[in-house]
């Protein structure tokens, strides 16, 4: 696919795992030259060299917790050694808590809020005065199918999703006029297979991450989705939709 992304810096948010390791992978295929930003640090240096081998020209890894208000700055001060960033990718993101919402914890919804949401806000307002100044740039965040339709026991990540498409919205219409694409799109939950992608940041890595109790937990999670769809249907159960 020829996405003109030769030579270009292409920022990525949460690389080292999961969607943005593809996400990076991707964009070094085209040619792009990729800013990878994550915590761990083994996992940033396989994606360096795997990026390379993928044809970008070059590629870097920034640690940093994105969490951190001074990220976007160490960000950026790394990208300008490549070049004016032209493209975004606000991939960071994940699950603090799941559960009913009656039983939340009030102490944990900043964390899902500012994982989620805060993170693209202080990432995208750090990119913006330079892409303005260039009249170009592209932003993609990543959202959720949960912003659309709601995650059962993620509510508060659901609503942070939601936020986010949002934001897109607006946004995209504040800067097009300086010739700014911004975008959302909205994956669906996957469970990697590839090693590689699990770092020490992945909610689904054995060791460290939110969903290690097992696949088990997973698929509770999802009979209980199930059934609260089915609430909502007369005869309480779903079928599939049919040609006839």
């Amino acid at each position: 696919m020829e996405l003109q992304l030769q030579g270009k810096v292409a920022i990525v948010t949460g690389a080292t795992a999961n969607i943005g390791r593809a996400v990076a992978l991707d964009l070094a295929a085209e040619g792009a030259l990729p800013v990878l930003v994550g915590r761990d640090h083994e996992a940033g240096a396989r994606l360096v060299t795997d990026c390379k081998a993928r044809g970008a020209p070059e590629a870097v890894f920034v640690a940093a917790d994105m969490l951190d208000p001074v990220s976007p700055a160490i960000v950026l001060k790394a990208a300008e050694a490549l070049g004016p960033a032209a493209v975004l990718v606000n991939n960071v993101g994940g699950n603090v808590d799941q559960g009913l919402f009656v039983d939340s914890d009030p102490a944990k919804w900043m964390a899902d809020i500012d994982l989620n949401f805060g993170t693209v806000l202080r990432m995208t307002h750090a990119v913006l005065p330079g892409m303005i100044a260039r009249k170009a740039g592209a932003i993609v965040n990543v959202g959720s199918t949960a912003a659309l339709v709601g995650d059962y026991m993620l509510p508060v990540y659901s609503a942070a999703k939601g936020a986010v498409h949002s934001f897109t919205v607006v946004l995209a219409k504040e800067v097009g006029a300086h010739g700014i694409r911004v975008n959302a799109v909205a994956p669906y939950a996957t469970i990697p297979t590839d090693p590689a992608s699990l770092s020490s940041g992945s909610r689904f890595n054995p060791e460290t991450g939110l969903f290690s109790k097992g696949t088990a937990s997973v698929k509770r999670t999802a009979r209980c989705a199930n059934a609260a769809r089915s609430s909502a249907v007369p005869l309480r159960r779903l079928r599939k939709w049919r040609r006839w």
